[in-house]
């Protein structure tokens, strides 16, 4: 992989070899980024799932939680683009800064909603819980290009593999805790507090964030063209780049039963509330095998293999879900399905950052969270609205068909064309 990077901000030299997980972990930059991530993707998880619980408590409705998920995720698809271009300009770490502020700002003021209205049935329907999503939305809007596109800056030549590894772990290990952690409190505490520790996690990483000393980009050249128009030419340059932003885009969509439809399959199968964190956390659980395997099974097949046999296993997994008709087969079959996103995720995520040049990185990785998240309102709203007026073995296998679609049009050998040279790149 290292021999794609010739444009790796922090360049390896005799002196200052590539190093592995454990050294990364540690290191100044990547090491205190890292732990600041994992604090805010947990905060981050911990809303997600108790604003679907509680929005199903209000409603009993799987659209409205769809709803939920939609508010969140909307805000991304429609702005994303324009907060990339101001990555790839300005500072990114004060980006990040910003949206991390604004997370917690979504989550601790629906914290102080619930305790002054005296507890969720002191709330005015569902409005607070979609309104507080869409703030959360809007800090990824704000911090998310940056948060993706700083990775190389943090790193040296070589070590891109490793890094890309472990900058999923963060959502993995929140997607194992997060989930849980928040129904556990949702039930036995309350969903205020919840809220609040959200809203501190986002506020801890932004808190991380301004202590970091990031290298400085080299001068872009004269003229330079910032546009999202610039990005999209770009993507036509480079067929696997549109390839992998498509499975990126299946990746997040392939994610969305197990926490859009947690409440419903929970009740469907004569569970409690705090089941539907376990549903949540069973797919985090899987993630976390993915991540195991994700480097023996790359070293062996290749990344682009390995990203499409991660495809083909959530798909698989999500077959499983849907016929699934005990709770520990529904646990099981949420695993798989998470041990395939994490080896798709991870194995197309670094290939996408390998070809990228340095002047395009922000706008291109926003598009890219375009795809991962902008997409997630789309594919709530549709399997939440399958849940209600077909069934839920049907919104989760319409949603392992788009992913199986996607494993087939992105072929291995479709991925490793070699990177274009092109006047933009250079």
């Amino acid at each position: 992989m290292a021999a794609i990077r010739t444009d790796t901000v922090g360049v390896e030299t005799a002196d200052r070899p590539a190093r592995g997980m454990f050294r990364l972990l540690i290191d100044p930059l990547f090491g205190l980024f890292f732990w600041g991530k994992l604090l805010s993707t947990t905060g981050v998880w911990i809303h997600n799932i108790v604003a679907a619980l509680i929005a199903f408590q209000l409603t009993g409705s799987a659209l409205v939680v769809g709803m939920v998920s939609a508010a969140q995720f909307l805000p991304q698809l429609l702005l994303t683009p324009l907060s990339g271009t101001m990555a790839d300009r300005g500072r990114r770490e004060r980006q990040i800064i910003v949206g991390r502020l604004v997370g917690a700002l979504g989550s601790g003021g629906l914290a102080a909603w619930i305790w002054l209205a005296g507890g969720i049935e002191g709330l005015p329907g569902a409005a607070p819980i979609v309104a507080s999503s869409a703030v959360v939305g809007l800090s990824f809007v704000i911090g998310g290009p940056a948060m993706q596109s700083i990775v190389p800056a943090l790193i040296r030549k070589g070590e891109l593999a490793p890094a890309m590894a472990l900058n999923g772990t963060p959502m993995i290990a929140a997607r194992v805790a997060g989930p849980a952690l928040g129904a556990l409190i949702a039930v036995q505490l309350s969903p205020a507090i919840a809220f609040a520790l959200a809203a501190a996690g986002n506020a801890l990483f932004a808190i991380c964030v301004s202590l970091l000393t990031v290298p400085q980009r080299p001068r872009p050249a004269r003229g330079t063209d910032f546009s999202v128009r610039a990005a999209l030419r770009y993507l036509r340059t480079d067929r696997p780049l549109i390839l992998l932003l498509v499975i990126v885009g299946a990746v997040g969509i392939g994610a969305e039963p197990s926490v859009t439809l947690g409440p419903a399959i929970a009740d469907s199968l004569g569970a409690g509330s705090g089941f539907v964190g376990w549903l949540t956390s069973a797919f985090g659980i899987g993630a976390a095998v993915g991540l195991l395997i994700f480097t023996p099974l790359r070293r062996g097949l290749g990344l682009a293999r390995s990203t499409n046999v991660g495809l083909a296993i959530l798909a698989i997994g999500l077959c499983a879900v849907s016929v699934g008709h005990t709770q520990t087969l529904t646990l099981l079959a949420f695993g798989v399905a998470g041990i395939g996103m994490t080896l798709a995720f991870t194995g197309s995520s670094t290939l996408l950052q390998a070809r990228l040049p340095e002047s395009l990185r922000g706008r291109i990785m926003a598009l890219w969270l375009v795809a991962f998240t902008g997409l997630r309102p789309v594919a709530a709203g549709l399997t939440g609205l399958l849940a209600d007026i077909a069934s839920i073995a049907i919104a989760v296998l319409a949603t392992a068909i788009v992913v199986a679609v996607a494993a087939m049009v992105c072929r291995p050998k479709l991925l490793t064309v070699p990177v274009p040279h092109t006047a933009e790149r250079g």
